[in-house]
């Protein structure tokens, strides 16, 4: 009997156990049903997109036509890469008979052994279908003839054959141009020119200043060579001589050449009776003749040269295009006018341009010349025949400041002067705001940036593109799926806006397209660049890790899988469900 008591007592507390730990465990169980159901909920987003749709994943996301400049700080809709001025209409992929017999091609076999046994070697990586690549082509392989037999030897790698070698020198655009020194390379910055390549590796690999001794090597100098600077000396060795020498190598694209004979400092403009030393730039510009006037020292005679060896005014064309935008003077007064009316203007410009020498560059853009004018004027927005002058602070800021006013010497002078102190206000571009705007991706220009995307209240992704651009075309899908599965979380606004027709401060593009998040509550601070793969669930993903107000996501109730087994009696009892469902109709993700 006490036994039978003894298992009576041992079941009850079993049961208290059993009843205690059950809730717990029913918890638990519950618990990873949420984590199942939220992996399924991620599979419905998936399933949506499937593969037609999906834009490709990269680890580059920019539109760069594949690298078609090597300049990556100036990208498509920079004012630096010049592709979109490209007029050439021959066959992209047709490879140009150029007599380059004179430049060695190197490949991966024997690209290690040709540098270690040169001392100086320039190389180009380059893409057959390059059009900047087929420019340079011609004055690359001259410059290789005329350089023959010195010290230096120039050379291609065809970088869409040669994949590893363009990723060991970290060949992001084309043409890549490197010079070599014993095996050191550094970046080629000089203009893409035979005279301008040449010039530059002579300095290089030479003394950087070379004599002249008699009269037909002045007047050969003279008409053969665009700018030059001469100091006439007391003697071709000595202190005078270091110090020119010294500042030539400071001066990637100017020759240097010094004398002690009268008769060619007359030919070079100077009084042979002149205290010497005396020193004269001569260039093939409007502004001939530029004379020195300072101390006779290095820094002194390179910020001469560096102030004077510009045109006062640089006509925009695809040649002259790096010397403006690579030029260590960044900002730019730009006067944009149609050829026939241009005369009347440019005597003022350019008679502007004496004052700020060294400090601004001065340029013309034809706006009737198609292939390059008309898309330097779209690009900043500017319409009709001119004249419109326009101050720009350069690709690494591209501030633009426009003009308002009667173009005349003593406005143009004001303005600049104006510019140069900051006084003035950045113009943006933008597009009419849209009249409506209801559509699942809202759509945002210039003008209405502040009012959408820098609304504290709301999360909101931008994504600005390019409508030319493939990978932006590729990523539309993707990016409208994602605003139709979000568009009932009102604290979140999926956006796009066209970044070759609008901007805003903060609204800065690495290429196209660039996707950025401004988290609510925190628009004061830089937005966050989206680095995902381009698909629903990543972008999904990034928006619940980084967005400042916390959403659920809500997702239709899928219909039973054996609904044709279904009785009579189900179906009755289904569609009394299916009633429910439309009325509270979303299932919450979590």
């Amino acid at each position: 009997m006490a036994s039978f008591r003894f298992f009576i007592v041992i079941s009850l507390v079993s049961l208290i156990l059993i009843s205690t730990l059950t809730p717990s465990i029913s918890k638990t169980a519950k618990s990873d049903d949420v984590e199942l159901d939220d992996d399924e909920d991620l599979r419905f987003l998936e399933e949506t997109e499937g593969k037609k749709d999906a834009a490709p994943s990269h680890s580059h996301f920019n539109e760069e036509d594949d690298g078609d400049d090597e300049y990556p700080d100036l990208d498509d809709e920079e004012f630096g890469n010049y592709h979109d001025f490209d007029d050439s209409d021959s066959d992209p992929y047709k490879e140009p008979e150029i007599d380059d017999k004179d430049v060695v091609v190197l490949k991966e076999g024997n690209f290690s052994d040709f540098i270690e046994k040169n001392k100086f070697v320039m190389v180009e990586f380059y893409a057959p279908w390059c059009g900047h690549c087929q420019a340079l082509a011609p004055e690359y392989a001259a410059a290789a003839t005329e350089l023959k037999g010195e010290e230096v030897v120039l050379a291609k790698v065809d970088a869409t054959e040669e994949n590893e070698l363009a990723q060991e020198y970290d060949v992001q655009g084309f043409p890549t141009v490197y010079f070599f020194v014993d095996g050191e390379h550094k970046p080629y910055p000089g203009a893409r020119n035979k005279e301008a390549i040449v010039t530059w590796i002579k300095k290089k690999i030479g003394p950087g200043i070379s004599n002249i001794t008699t009269i037909d090597e002045a007047e050969r100098i003279l008409t053969s060579e665009s700018k030059v600077a001469l100091g006439y000396l007391n003697s071709l060795v000595g202190p005078e001589s270091e110090e020119i020498a010294a500042a030539s190598r400071l001066q990637d694209d100017v020759s240097f050449y010094q004398t002690v004979n009268p008769d060619v400092a007359k030919l070079f403009h100077l009084d042979p009776q002149v205290k010497r030393p005396a020193l004269v730039l001569v260039k093939m510009e409007a502004e001939k003749i530029n004379y020195f006037d300072g101390r006779f020292v290095k820094t002194a005679i390179s910020e001469f040269v560096f102030s004077n060896k510009l045109p006062l005014i640089t006509i925009f064309t695809r040649e002259s295009a790096p010397s403006i935008f690579e030029s260590d003077i960044k900002k730019q007064i730009l006067m944009f006018a149609a050829s026939n009316i241009s005369e009347k203007y440019l005597p003022s410009f350019q008679e502007a341009a004496k004052s700020f020498k060294g400090k601004l560059i001065f340029v013309y853009v034809q706006v009737d010349n198609e292939d390059f004018g008309r898309p330097v004027a779209d690009y900043f927005g500017v319409s009709g025949d001119g004249p419109k002058l326009l101050a720009y602070t350069g690709n690494d800021d591209a501030r633009k400041f426009v003009f308002d006013g009667e173009v005349t010497l003593d406005k143009i002078k004001a303005f600049g002067e104006d510019f140069l102190e900051d006084r003035l206000k950045p113009f943006y571009k933008s597009e009419p705001i849209p009249e409506t705007n209801d559509g699942d991706v809202k759509v945002v220009v210039g003008n209405n940036f502040d009012e959408i995307v820098l609304d504290e209240s709301k999360d909101v992704l931008l994504e600005i593109y390019a409508p030319w651009c493939g990978h932006c075309q590729a990523l539309e899908p993707t990016y409208n799926k994602l605003a139709k599965h979000l568009r009932g979380i009102d604290s979140l606004v999926i956006a796009k806006m066209d970044g070759t027709t609008n901007e805003h401060p903060r609204a800065k593009s690495d290429g196209f397209p660039t996707i950025l998040f401004f988290p609510a509550g925190n628009k004061s601070f830089d937005p966050i660049t989206v680095d995902t793969d381009r698909t629903v669930v990543a972008f999904y993903k990034f928006l619940k890790k980084h967005a400042s107000i916390p959403f659920k996501l809500q997702k239709p109730v899928s219909a039973p899988k054996a609904e044709a087994a279904s009785t009579p009696e189900t179906k009755g009892e289904e569609s009394k469900e299916s009633d429910k469902s439309s009325n509270g109709g979303l299932k919450d993700e979590l």
